[in-house]
């Protein structure tokens, strides 16, 4: 390391402003008096705000690394400038004046304000430390990358590097180069040498945060005996939203298990290979070696998963997250223990990276777990994941595993419900609930809460269970048009359940929460259809435009549109027919819209404002539902 001493510009000034006369300024000789003789850093003796400085290294903050650089001095004067660029001094100095100085055994300059001491200054591969007088008290020269305020590093923060397929991004220390992206061929992507990241419309920061992606993975869950076999196939949905020919590879670990090709603005349904390992109702907490699909496509493309796929009398659906949404910090809705029949409610934790650390963090009614693969009874553990990997956690008697946290050190996957349940317990028939949980970050404190339509008279609205959960302590909520729910959940993880309604209502929040919806059962009273479950979307979550699947197989389809009041609704490509039902003096309405059964299930709604939309389908004492998109954006708490 080297030492440099320059001298400091305060005498210089002093010295130069004693010889200056009222005569122009013609110029200052450098070999005599150290100051540059360039025009733009003439001496300006009377100047009526701060001088400002640039150097031709591009910096501009008063205290220059460049070596020998020339340096220009700006600012209002109360002289004139003549035509060779000098100024005529008037008076005595009102403000700071700029200055350039050489050091002539270094070639270093200072100019401006004087950097303050400690400040690292980077120029030609050299740290510069600021001694805080107009030089520099330390100079290093640097073996890799050198960053302004830190000094020598290994890689300028926030930077990105292509290590063969991998995109590598330099963290904020720039100590270390840390895995951002898999440029993965299956995904039509490469890395890019030029800005060292993964080049192509399936990239990360291509992508966003929503539920369209390119990279995910299909998971069985807990069902009902005798609906493992065939017909009972297990199925995903594939959207193709790009306008280019989309190619699937679904893979199980390192096996192939399919590939397909989905046209676009499409959807096409994909069978997959049943596991009644996955499927198994009753049993232990299980962690499940690759135990996920895994699903990849070269376009962009939402994915739905049904389990199982045919019109039958236990079914659900759930809204696939793509890994480009995924968080580590997941709230948790699922059903409670049914003890009549010792049937488990449960969640599933799935992994896409190596050695993902798990950790569970139970709520008051979630204590209550059947133990193992490192899981408790008090439904407290912690689990090391590998790439497609499932944790699945089952309730034992007593226990409701909802508002419990899921947290990973890695991106996961969490997906809740029950194998079979009555909703409510009392009244038949059961039927299979999972859905996909949004991460605890996306969640918000604003919800539009609407009932199905009811079946075959879909004039009226078919009853639901909903559920309130906190993601703090001390949460209150409020609601529009009033009702007569609890408002008060004291710790995160607790929840209000309302039991059986109607209501259509806005439901608002002074701490972030998380809204389950659950269908009653056919002897509830409420028309066709027994429970199915569907996750509420946030009003900060609504977009304009989905492209969904509903299967054509079902007696009746339906998507539900909650919008503002005013807005202009289209369902496939057709103006929506009625009007909005007020949800009180919220702003928003809604609209049941029966879907046609003509095609392939693919289907669109389009707005001129943001909207809500949920998808769902039925039979006799059957059903599936769920959201039918959403944005995935953090959202403060």
């Amino acid at each position: 390391m080297r030492r440099i001493r320059l001298t400091p510009a305060a005498p210089l000034i002093a010295a130069l402003l004693l010889a200056c006369t009222a005569d122009d300024v013609a110029g200052t000789d450098t070999a005599t008096s150290g100051v540059s003789a360039s025009a733009s850093a003439t001496m300006t003796a009377s100047t009526s705000g701060s001088a400002s400085a640039s150097t031709s290294n591009g910096t501009s903050d008063g205290s220059s690394g460049g070596s020998g650089s020339e340096s220009s001095a700006s600012g209002t004067t109360s002289g004139g400038t003549d035509s060779t660029g000098t100024t005529s001094a008037s008076g005595t100095t009102s403000g700071s004046t700029s200055v350039a100085e050489t050091d002539s055994s270094t070639g270093s300059s200072t100019t401006g304000e004087l950097c303050p001491e400690g400040t690292i200054l980077c120029e030609n591969g050299e740290a510069k430390t600021c001694d805080g007088m107009g030089g520099y008290s330390d100079t290093e020269v640097c073996s890799d990358e050198c960053a302004d305020g830190i000094g020598c590093v290994l890689c300028v923060p926030d930077s990105f590097k292509c290590e063969g397929e991998e995109s590598l991004k330099c963290n904020a220390q720039g100590d270390a180069l840390e895995p951002y992206e898999t440029c993965d061929g299956l995904q039509g992507l490469s890395c890019d040498e030029n800005s060292g990241t993964c080049f192509g419309p399936c990239g990360k920061e291509a992508l966003g945060l929503n539920y369209i992606g390119c990279d995910y993975f299909p998971t069985l869950t807990p069902q009902y005996p005798g609906y493992q076999t065939n017909p009972h196939v297990f199925a995903v949905a594939v959207s193709n939203t790009s306008g280019a020919m989309a190619k699937i590879t679904v893979t199980r670990g390192a096996n192939m298990v399919t590939t397909d090709m989905v046209a676009p603005g499409t959807v096409k349904t994909i069978t997959l290979p049943w596991d009644n390992v996955l499927t198994e109702m009753n049993g232990t907490t299980k962690l499940i070696a690759e135990g996920a699909y895994r699903l990849r496509s070269d376009q962009p493309v939402t994915v739905y998963q049904y389990n199982p796929l045919a019109a039958t009398v236990t079914n659900d659906a759930s809204l696939l997250l793509p890994r480009n949404a995924w968080t580590g910090n997941y709230l948790v809705a699922s059903w409670q223990h049914w003890d009549q029949v010792a049937r488990p409610g449960f969640y599933a934790v799935i992994a896409a990276e190596a050695d993902t650390t798990v950790t569970l963090q139970p709520s008051a009614t979630g204590n209550k777990v059947s133990a193992g693969a490192g899981v408790n009874a008090d439904g407290t553990g912690v689990a090391m994941l590998q790439p497609s990997d499932v944790l699945m956690v089952r309730s034992a008697t007593g226990g409701d595993m909802t508002g419990t946290i899921v947290t990973a050190d890695r991106p996961v996957q969490v997906i809740a419900g029950h194998p079979c349940t009555n909703v409510p317990l009392d009244k038949g028939a059961c039927d299979h609930l999972e859905e996909s949980m949004f991460p605890l970050d996306t969640l918000a404190k604003d919800y539009i809460v609407v009932p199905p339509a009811q079946v075959p008279d879909d004039t009226k609205e078919k009853a639901q269970m909903v559920r309130f959960i906190a993601s703090e302590d001390a949460t209150t909520l409020t609601f529009e048009p009033d009702q007569a729910f609890p408002k008060a959940l004291n710790k995160a993880g607790d929840f209000i359940e309302v039991s059986t309604t109607v209501a259509a209502f806005r439901v608002t929040s002074d701490k972030k929460i998380a809204v389950a919806q659950y269908m009653v059962g056919q002897s509830a009273g409420y028309g066709t259809s027994d429970p199915a479950m569907l996750m509420s979307v946030a009003t900060d979550q609504f977009r304009k435009t989905y492209l969904f699947h509903a299967p054509p197989t079902w007696s009746a389809n339906y998507v539900d549109i909650i919008a503002p009041t005013g807005a202009s609704l289209m369902v496939d490509n057709m103006a929506v027919p009625g009007a909005l039902k007020p949800i009180g003096n919220s702003g928003f309405g809604y609209i049941h819209v029966k879907l046609s059964n003509a095609g392939d299930g693919t289907h669109t709604v389009s707005s001129d404002q943001e909207v809500g939309i949920s998808v769902y389908g039925v039979l006799n004492y059957g059903s599936y539902w769920y959201a039918g998109g959403l944005d995935l954006m953090p959202i403060p708490q």
